[in-house]
């Protein structure tokens, strides 16, 4: 038994000597499970039970530390232990990041979304920041771990169970919560009866404000490889005729297609909209049906022919989840 703790202590160490390069490989395997979710879904799934088995093992690694391993007279300290989160932060961060990034439209204001998991993935990285900053300051970790366990549960949840994003989004915000409770025990340790409550109610706030705030958060596993407006569409060849992005409103009433290709894990089906907006306010969402599985994506459009008596001005068809979620969009001008 002492040779395999041994053995442990040696990984551990030799991770930390190289923690830059298990960043690296997070971001690596999370390029390629992107990339192996069209060729060979298998792998893709292998990297993402992975990352939950990584984060089930946090969970209840107080209550294994003190039973099991001790059990068998393997000890590891706080500081062991408190460096293998870091190194699951950096995994999970770094596994999640190209999904986002992929799917992320910078003109949008989800882009904050995808900054700022970028920016957490970073400090994951830097020890100085992590250890000084971060973990001694723990409603702020707290916060951190949670916002880490559900980025990277938004990947794994439709590439496991093939969810959709509005199932995906929910059970997400849930698991993370819950197992970020352990996360609070040190806390709880400190003297005050205050604490509880007021970190219970600091998940509460965060859940409840990711909920409301979902649409500025990308849908990871679901990516816009097209999006073209037309007037004529080839429904044999399933590809639209030529595109514009003017119109005069005498063509306006012959009407639009919104064409699209949606890109999405195969056996994930997942339902879309078209939500079409009037200088700025929505008009009309018409819901469609994808299911992932080609590479180059899911062809999909919709035709819009009943327009308002006005209808000079700014359009734009925004391609969205059923939560809300922006998967790209598209604008064109009426003029009189």
């Amino acid at each position: 038994m002492n040779k395999i703790s041994s053995a442990f202590v040696w990984i551990i160490e030799l991770t930390k000597k190289y923690s830059g390069l298990m960043a690296l490989f997070g971001f690596c395997t999370g390029l390629f499970s992107l990339w192996q979710v069209e060729q060979r879904e298998q792998f893709a799934q292998f990297f993402a039970i992975l990352m939950v088995v990584g984060w089930v093992w946090l969970t209840g690694e107080y209550w294994l530390r003190k039973g099991l391993l001790k059990k068998f007279g393997v000890s590891l300290s706080k500081d062991l232990t408190s460096f293998v989160t870091q190194l699951l932060h950096q995994e999970s961060l770094f596994f999640a990041l190209p999904f986002f990034l992929a799917a992320t439209d910078w003109d949008q204001p989800q882009a904050l979304f995808t900054s700022l998991l970028l920016l957490c993935a970073v400090v994951a990285v830097i020890d100085p920041v992590y250890n000084k900053l971060l973990t001694r300051r723990r409603a702020l970790f707290l916060v951190y771990h949670c916002f880490s366990l559900f980025a990277v549960l938004m990947v794994v949840l439709p590439l496991l169970f093939f969810m959709t994003t509005t199932q995906s989004l929910g059970l997400a915000l849930i698991i993370s919560a819950l197992l970020s409770i352990p996360s609070i025990r040190p806390l709880l340790a400190q003297p005050g009866r205050w604490r509880l409550p007021v970190l219970s109610l600091l998940l509460v706030v965060l859940v409840t404000g990711i909920w409301f705030g979902r649409s500025l958060i990308p849908a990871p596993v679901l990516r816009l490889n097209d999006i073209q407006l037309s007037q004529q569409l080839d429904y044999e060849q399933r590809l639209p005729g030529s595109t514009f992005t003017e119109l005069t409103l005498s063509q306006l009433q012959q009407g639009v297609y919104a064409y699209t290709s949606v890109r999405a894990p195969r056996g994930l089906k997942e339902q879309i909209y078209h939500e079409w907006v009037h200088n700025g306010k929505s008009v009309e969402r018409i819901r469609l049906d994808i299911s992932g599985g080609r590479e180059q994506g899911y062809r999909a459009w919709t035709r819009k022919q009943q327009f308002p008596q006005h209808a000079v001005g700014q359009w734009k068809i925004r391609v969205v989840t059923d939560s809300g979620q922006l998967l790209g969009a598209i604008s064109f001008t009426v003029t009189p």
